[in-house]
């Protein structure tokens, strides 16, 4: 306790090992849709909307595990604003952004799909540049000048 430096260790090191658990599951789910999806379904079209969302979506799940321990990470060091618009944006682009090229440039589900998975790696991205940038800079500081992973209130 009171280690920022440990604490980011081990924010960054939680946050890969995230990274590669959802990226391999991502990955995974895009090369062979068929083996998670048809414990689900046997639907012809079920299956083939799947597909094509995993195709799309899947490679950039280990972006929203990376965007997602850091979330909690920052939660931990008291720094929560730039994951928090991290979020809000991921939400903007996958529902807003799907929606308008779904229903102003018909572009169907792929287009919704494809929204879904630049939300998602921009989230990741955002969290980790903003963190890289210092965003947990000021975390903690005391009134002793020493540090501390949970803000004092």
């Amino acid at each position: 306790a009171g280690n920022m430096a440990r604490a980011r260790r081990i924010a960054w090191v939680g946050a890969g090992l995230a990274t590669a658990v959802t990226g391999s599951i991502g990955l995974g789910g895009a090369l062979f849709p068929e083996l998670w999806l048809g414990l689900f379904s046997t639907d012809a079209t079920v299956l083939a909307i799947g597909a094509t969302y995993l195709r799309i979506v899947g490679p950039t799940y280990g972006f929203f595990g990376l965007g997602l321990a850091l979330y909690f990470a920052s939660q931990g060091a008291g720094r929560l604003l730039w994951p928090l618009l991290a979020g809000i944006m991921r939400l903007l682009i996958a529902a807003g952004g799907g929606w308008v090229a779904m229903h102003w440039f018909a572009g169907g589900l792929t287009a919704l799909f494809i929204a879904i998975a630049v939300a998602l790696a921009l989230f990741g991205i955002t969290v980790a540049v903003a963190l890289q940038a210092g965003a947990w800079a000021a975390a903690g500081k005391t009134a002793h000048g020493t540090t501390s992973v949970v803000r004092k209130r």
